[in-house]
């Protein structure tokens, strides 16, 4: 009853959230606002771009061109900080590529922009690529609704009771929830608790503990 796995990118496959956290604070400092950044983060994570802007502001009719300006700014700081300690979550290549190797169809559900998923391809330097990348600058509203899951499904063919999703945030596993989709929690930004639910098959710290438990294997077995 496995096909695909859906992976969120930031925290997830690499591990941002840390820089993601300093470049809001500085994103607030040059417009001048104040803002709790943990409270920020803990409403934000997995929304989209503008819907982050908009929150931001507190102009929830900011007008998109507006906001997309202010997210290409704020995401460049972001770039700049995290480029020269760049590191994926332990393991995830590794364990993507044993995905991979077992037939399992591989695709991506983030609320990053293309900006930041070219950054992020870039940097992993993943001699296989995702089937698909669906993105937050592509219209559809972000975590927790499902529209960013269920359109990677939809272009990988895959129904969604057959993905797992890889996420770590509580806005990201309630979006695999309503997608009808499984879950599995990486804690690399949120406390384990935070991430569990009935639809969660897993919470670990990262993916060498998914590979050290056999994880594919017992959730796959390979018709080939």
């Amino acid at each position: 009853m496995l096909d695909a796995l859906i992976f969120d990118m930031d925290g997830t496959m690499i591990d941002s959230m840390p820089s993601h956290k300093e470049s809001w604070a500085v994103f607030a400092q040059r417009q001048g606002l104040e803002v709790d950044i943990a409270d920020l983060m803990r409403r934000t994570t997995g929304r989209t771009g503008l819907e982050c802007m908009r929150d931001l502001f507190g102009r929830p009719d900011m007008d998109a061109a507006e906001a997309m300006a202010h997210v290409h700014e704020k995401e460049a700081v972001y770039r700049e900080i995290f480029s020269p300690i760049f590191a994926e979550v332990a393991g995830f290549k590794a364990f993507f590529n044993l995905a991979h190797g077992r037939g399992l169809k591989l695709g991506v559900g983030t609320a990053g922009d293309r900006h930041n998923q070219a950054f992020a391809y870039a940097n992993l330097q993943m001699p296989i690529a995702p089937l698909t990348t669906v993105g937050g600058d592509e219209g559809l509203p972000g975590k927790p609704e499902p529209a960013i899951f269920l359109e990677a499904a939809r272009r990988m063919g895959v129904e969604p009771a057959r993905c797992i999703v890889f996420e770590d945030a509580p806005l990201g596993i309630e979006a695999a929830r309503r997608a009808g989709m499984r879950a599995v929690g990486i804690a690399s930004s949120h406390h384990p608790d935070e991430l569990r639910g009935p639809h969660v098959l897993a919470v670990v710290p990262d993916y060498h503990a998914l590979i050290t438990s056999q994880f594919l294997e017992t959730h796959h077995v390979a018709t080939s």
